[in-house]
């Protein structure tokens, strides 16, 4: 009988306060909606309970990312010209002036240098923009952007233009690595 008393009371106990928080979740989460349009309730303030959050994040300042770019064109520049790939007393800030990305410049550098294609012409195909320089000794130019393996095609038919352009992509990568 003591057993059975026991059991009911434990029984009772459960029962009134797995009901009580039960109906103060709601059906369905009520009040979720207000919470998630940023509604905190009566106190009306948007404080974060994420420790994340507190934490304000710096951002590095312009100049500092500024100065950093430099810093690592003048060693990619100094790797290059080493290399051979761009010319001794060329700026690569103004050789890649046409190009919208700095990998697809060295890309085309690359593979002006490895399909021995003046890059002049190699860069006109792949920018579309004719520049001041002479194109007179490429074969065919267009105004019209390419990418770098149907330049390459264009200008010099019988190299596996897949091939040097793939080439040509890894060796811009491996160059950016190499200055970071």
């Amino acid at each position: 009988m003591k057993k059975l008393i026991t059991l009911a009371a434990v029984a009772a106990i459960t029962l009134t306060f797995g009901a009580t928080r039960a109906s103060a979740q709601g059906p369905a989460g009520n009040g979720a909606g207000s919470a998630a349009a940023g509604n905190s309730g009566s106190s009306g303030s948007s404080h974060s309970f994420n420790p994340i959050h507190w934490v304000k994040k710096s951002k590095p300042a312009a100049d500092d990312q500024a100065a950093s770019t430099a810093d690592r064109d003048k060693k990619l520049a100094a790797n290059l010209q080493t290399a051979g790939v761009l010319a001794p007393n060329a700026s690569l800030t103004e050789t890649c002036a046409p190009f919208t990305a700095l990998h697809d410049c060295l890309a085309a550098l690359h593979a002006s240098k490895n399909t021995a294609i003046e890059f002049n012409c190699l860069r006109a195909n792949v920018t579309g923009v004719q520049t001041n320089a002479d194109l007179s000794s490429c074969k065919s130019t267009s105004d019209k952007r390419m990418d770098l393996h149907k330049a390459i095609h264009l200008l010099k038919p019988e190299v596996d233009a897949k091939a040097q352009s793939k080439n040509a992509e890894k060796q811009a990568q491996d160059d950016l690595k190499n200055a970071a």
